[in-house]
């Protein structure tokens, strides 16, 4: 870490900082002569940071607060060293961390720690989970009162209506789209293919896959940081918000992953177009966790919006061969890289969260051998299967008292999301739907 500060003498400031509950970024400004001492002892920020709410307000009668005295955790350097910061004017290194105690062990209340866990238990049992995540999101132009495509940077016009896998729509935004992967490339961010999506000023790009999925969590909250970034950059605003137009499709955020085993053999694979015992095992586990851990792949109020039928977004609990409508598609292809697709997850989650979610389920699955409903054929949305909650409440509820979350979650971390989340949920009550999108809009 200290090298890359040597090789750019050009930084002149840097940032610490770590993901909260709601994935947002909290830390510190620090001068580049005292970086040093981050590397070496970390930094402190008050436990209470990293359960914010969506606002960056203290949660109510939180523990973490003012009966604990608003104790500190010590912040230390994740695997990832110093990272360039290329949305900002002046050069700048950010620095992610995860929080631990004064005695070295981890804060159960940090996102990144909950998937970690979940890693290490996979690792126990002599198996690597192998991830790569899809993103979408919408590049709006918010100057006005209304939200509206950006006009092009080439023809100075708008986008009118959605061009689905549409060159023309990637070409109007080359500029963009080039600086953006350039940035992708100073820090090691690893963007592939991008894509014209559904709806208006929609887009998607693929994170190639890794066998760290703490990487792969770890590349995503970073890409939508330097999305946002990039695109104020560019005169306008990139949004992962999971509903921004209620006549288009939302953002999803797909997330691919099949697990190795110690001889580097992908379990799913049998060569054939099934795939393997452990693949329906693995599905069956992400099927039975599905409707508990909604909270974790649709975290807002407007999360709710995206997950109804007919509009690109499963609300039924259900799998499927080489089928979009089905909430886990496992796709075809090369039959030696079977995999699951998990499809249910907005574009507005914690990437920490919500990976640590479908892995452990999936864990459970293989660990308890479960077998999983047969698959089904057709539009899921036209056949009658168990649904996700339809409201954030309920999705909180059943959070707070699932079985399943508190085998894959610590018991601080979900008492601290379910108070996040319900005083989310109260103060939204009182803001107009122009108010709400005003804060998701740039946040998640």
């Amino acid at each position: 870490m200290r090298n890359w500060l040597r090789k750019h003498p050009e930084v002149r400031t840097i940032r610490v900082a770590a993901a909260d509950l709601n994935g947002q970024p909290r830390g510190k400004r620090v001068p580049v002569r005292f970086a040093e001492d981050v590397v070496v002892n970390g930094t402190r920020f008050p436990m209470s940071v990293l359960n914010l709410d969506i606002w960056g307000e203290d949660i109510e009668d939180s523990p973490l607060v003012f009966e604990s005295g608003d104790a500190d955790g010590v912040l230390r350097p994740t695997e990832r060293g110093f990272l360039p910061m290329p949305w900002l004017d002046n050069p700048s290194a950010l620095l992610p961390l995860w929080m631990f105690h004064e005695n070295g062990a981890p804060f159960d209340g940090d996102p990144r720690h909950a998937l970690a866990r979940v890693v290490e238990r996979y690792r126990a049992r002599g198996l690597t989970p192998v991830c790569a995540m899809e993103l979408e999101f919408f590049l709006i132009d918010d100057s006005g009162r209304t939200l509206q495509v950006p006009p092009s940077p080439r023809s100075g016009k708008r986008r009118k209506a959605a061009e689905i896998m549409s060159i023309r729509a990637l070409d109007a935004f080359d500029s963009f789209f080039t600086d953006l992967y350039d940035a992708c490339e100073q820090m090691d961010i690893p963007a592939d293919t991008a894509i014209s999506e559904s709806g208006l000023g929609q887009f998607e790009i693929n994170l190639m896959h890794t066998d760290d999925a703490l990487r792969a969590a770890d590349d995503a909250w970073l890409f939508k940081m330097l999305l946002k970034g990039m695109a104020r950059r560019h005169g306008f605003a990139a949004s992962f918000m999971a509903k921004p137009y209620p006549e288009y499709s939302g953002n999803g955020l797909h997330t691919h992953f099949s697990v190795l085993n110690e001889r580097g053999d992908n379990v799913f694979a049998n060569g054939g177009a099934e795939g393997t015992e452990i693949l329906r095992h693995a599905v069956a586990g992400c099927l039975a966790a599905m409707h508990d851990s909604t909270l974790l792949f649709a975290p807002h109020a407007n999360s709710y919006d995206r997950l109804v039928p007919e509009a690109h977004a499963p609300n039924a609990i259900c799998w499927a061969y080489e089928n979009r409508t089905a909430a886990i598609r496992i796709p075809s292809g090369n039959p030696a890289a079977k995999r699951i697709e998990h499809r249910v997850a907005g574009g507005d989650v914690n990437p920490y969260l919500m990976l640590a979610a479908i892995l452990g389920a999936a864990l459970i699955g293989i660990e308890e051998e479960m077998t999983p409903p047969p698959p089904i054929t057709g539009n899921a949305y036209a056949l009658d299967l168990p649904l996700l909650p339809t409201s954030w409440g309920e999705a909180i509820d059943v959070f707070e008292k699932s079985e399943a979350m508190a085998r894959i979650f610590p018991a601080e971390l979900i008492r601290n999301l379910v108070m996040t989340k319900r005083q989310e949920m109260h103060y939204m009550a009182e803001l107009s739907p122009e108010e709400r999108t005003e804060i998701y809009l740039d946040t998640v």
